[in-house]
């Protein structure tokens, strides 16, 4: 749906579009539309392992000879990889008007419910995008989820005679699968697939019996996103962002001192080009001269962003930084003759992106 924005000086305006109404002189309709201001968005993805002990970690050694049991609860983190992209705002301190009475027809422009300048004499259908989540990926069990305790083992009081009780019932488990293997039960499963299913049923409740002594190790992905405003503290050529980032508790705060700083770089490429200005004098004295209209697009500057940790690269990326740039006037001359221009216009960086008619 095409969505026009018109102020009326006088009339109530929320304090987002103060600067707008500055522009506008006492009972002048206007068109007012913004050039876009980008963030810059990091996604972080880490690896969590979470390590639990099993309630009878004690007894590991002396009743399954096992003596790597996971004696305490732990978790660790490994950092992999960043994205490096964007998001778009409006930067309301950079507002533009077109007058309807001043050669363009403000019923040919279209803006976005943000107010950024979509096009000019094209039509204009929002984008409903389903929003993209990055979910954790489903965690990996080293040792899957520990079933119910059967009502004898619940009967004994002492910790030590319930878990006696589970390790036979563990050695009763392993003693059933070596003679369905050697064919010492009398009514063994009747085919290959049956018996297998059998083997893995066991298997599984070992495996889910053991895990309460040995405990378990869970694996998951998980995302952290970080957003910086470059320029923010005005015009520089360079600019940094720290975050922490810890083996034993992932992002964390500088107070934490095992965490290791992220180091975020960037490298501003401000556009410096300026559209020439034309004065009255020079236009009557060239007729030909080109004259500005009213419709401007910005023209970004760009910035190079790099993510180090523990000096080593995570992540790089040239990208456009819309408040970078500058604000250049469509030509006058393009808005004349019999057939009006279509102009699509790049709402994220506020440039231009093609011209047809």
């Amino acid at each position: 749906m095409t969505k026009k924005l018109f102020v009326l000086l006088g009339a109530v305006m929320v304090s987002s579009m103060m600067h707008a109404q500055q522009l506008v002189r006492q009972n002048e309709m206007a068109l007012i539309y913004y050039a876009p201001k980008n963030y810059v968005v990091l996604d972080f993805e880490y690896n969590v392992e979470i390590r639990e002990a099993g309630p009878y970690a004690k007894y590991a050694e002396s009743l399954l000879g096992v003596t790597n049991a996971i004696r305490e609860n732990s978790s660790s983190y490994v950092l992999n990889k960043v994205e490096i992209g964007s998001r778009t705002i409006a930067d309301t301190t950079r507002a533009h008007k077109v007058v309807p009475e001043q050669g363009i027809p403000t019923q040919l422009l279209t803006l976005d419910n943000r107010g950024l300048l979509v096009g000019y004499n094209m039509p204009y259908e929002a984008k409903n995008k389903p929003r993209h989540q990055k979910n954790s990926t489903k965690p990996v069990v080293t040792y899957p989820e520990s079933r119910p305790l059967t009502d004898e083992q619940l009967d004994f009081r002492k910790e030590e005679d319930r878990a006696k009780a589970i390790a036979k019932q563990i050695y009763r488990i392993r003693e059933s699968r070596v003679y369905l293997l050697g064919g010492e039960v009398e009514h063994a499963p009747a085919d290959g697939k049956a018996m297998q299913l059998v083997l893995e049923e066991l298997k599984e409740e070992e495996t889910q019996l053991v895990s309460l002594f040995t405990g378990r190790i869970t694996t998951r992905t998980e995302h952290y996103e970080a957003t910086f405003m470059p320029g923010e503290n005005g015009k520089q050529d360079r600019e940094e962002w720290h975050l922490f980032f810890s083996d034993e508790n992932g992002f964390t705060q500088p107070e934490n001192l095992d965490a290791d700083t992220i180091i975020v770089r960037l490298n501003a490429s401000w556009q410096t080009y300026k559209p020439v200005e034309v004065t009255k004098k020079n236009a009557k004295a060239d007729k030909n001269a080109p004259q500005a209209s009213q419709l401007i697009y910005n023209l970004p500057g760009s910035a190079n962003i790099t993510v180090t940790y523990r000096d080593k690269f995570l992540g790089s990326k040239v990208q456009p930084i819309a408040q970078f740039g500058i604000d250049v006037p469509l030509s006058r001359d393009l808005f004349t003759g019999a057939t009006l221009p279509i102009i699509r216009f790049n709402t994220r960086t506020g440039n231009i992106e093609s011209i047809s008619k």
